[in-house]
C-alpha cells in the first residue's frame, strides 16, 4: 500500500510546544509535507535549522508573549492557515492534594494559552475565510487517568473548546478538531517511568493496558494531526480523535492482569 502524501507547501502552520516530544514530531511531519512552520516554544528545537522552520521563543505561560507571537506571525508571514495547540504540562495529584498555585500554573498553560492562541487564530482565519485548528487533547479528558485530577479536567475543557470553535466558526470556513493521545513514548513518559522503582515493569504494565500491547510513538500522533489539518479531512470538524491503541474501547478490567490465575 502506498503511503499517503500531503502537500502543505502553500500553508503556514503554527505549532506550540514544538521543541520536543509530540510537538517536535508534529513539526517534522508538517515540514516534510512542505509547510512553512512557525515553532513556538521556550527552548530552541534541536532539529533546527531546517528549511521553512522558523522558531519564535515563546513562554506560553505569559499572555504578553502569546500576543507578541501572533503579532510577529502576522507581520512576518501575513497570517496562519493551521494552528496546532500542542503545548501542555502534567501534574500527578488528586484534587485534595492540589493547591491553588498548582491550579494556576497548570491552567495557565493547559487552558489559558490554547484559548488565547485559538482566539487570535480564529480572528486571523475569519479574515482569510478558512483555516484549521487541531488541539492536542488526551484520553485523560475522556476517561480520567488516576491521580491526574486537574490535568484530566484541563483536557476535558480543551475538548469542549474544540467543539465550541467548530460550532461557532464553521460558517467562517474554520475547522477545529482534537487529537486525544494515550501514553506516548516521549521525554515526559520516560521521566515518569524512570521515577518508578522498576522502570521496565512500569512501562510493561502500562503497555499491557492497551489492546495493541504497546505505547504510542510520537509520529503516530503527528500523523493524525497532519490528516486532520489536510484537505482529506475537509468535512471533519468538532471531533475528538482518540489515538490510543484501543485503550478507550476496552473494559478497565483485564482478567489476565487483574485476576490471578485466570486466563482468557
Amino acid at each position: 500500500m502506498n503511503q499517503t502524501t500531503y502537500d502543505f507547501s502553500a500553508k503556514r502552520v503554527l505549532i506550540t510546544g514544538a521543541s520536543q516530544g509530540i510537538g517536535a514530531a508534529i513539526a517534522q511531519q508538517f515540514l516534510a509535507a512542505g509547510a512553512r512552520c512557525i515553532l513556538a516554544s521556550r527552548s530552541k528545537p534541536d532539529y533546527l535549522p531546517l528549511e521553512n522552520a522558523h522558531w519564535i521563543a515563546t513562554d506560553l505561560a505569559d499572555p504578553a508573549q502569546i500576543e507578541s507571537l501572533f503579532d510577529q506571525l502576522e507581520t512576518a508571514f501575513g497570517g496562519v492557515d493551521v494552528l496546532i495547540n500542542n503545548a501542555g504540562v502534567q501534574l500527578a495529584k488528586t484534587v485534595d492534594a492540589t493547591t491553588d498555585e498548582d491550579w494556576q500554573w497548570l491552567s495557565n498553560i493547559n487552558m489559558r494559552a490554547p484559548f488565547m492562541c485559538c482566539r487570535r487564530a480564529v480572528q486571523i482565519m475569519k479574515k482569510q475565510g478558512n483555516g484549521a485548528i487541531v488541539n492536542i487533547g488526551s484520553i485523560g479528558g475522556i476517561t480520567a487517568d488516576h491521580e491526574l485530577a486537574i490535568y484530566n479536567a484541563s483536557k476535558a475543557w480543551m475538548h469542549g473548546l474544540t467543539k465550541a470553535i467548530a460550532t461557532d466558526h464553521g460558517k467562517h470556513g474554520i475547522r477545529c478538531n482534537a487529537v486525544c493521545p494515550t501514553w506516548t513514548l516521549t521525554e515526559m513518559s520516560t521521566e515518569f517511568f524512570d521515577a518508578e522503582p522498576d522502570p521496565a515493569a512500569a512501562r510493561q504494565g502500562v503497555s499491557r493496558r492497551h489492546p495493541l500491547q504497546r505505547l504510542a510513538q510520537p509520529q503516530e500522533i503527528a500523523q493524525a494531526c497532519l490528516w486532520l489539518a489536510s484537505d482529506q479531512a475537509s468535512f471533519i470538524s468538532g471531533q475528538l480523535l482518540s489515538v490510543d491503541g484501543g485503550m478507550t474501547a476496552s473494559s478497565a478490567v483485564d482478567p489476565v492482569i487483574d485476576i490471578s490465575g485466570v486466563q482468557t
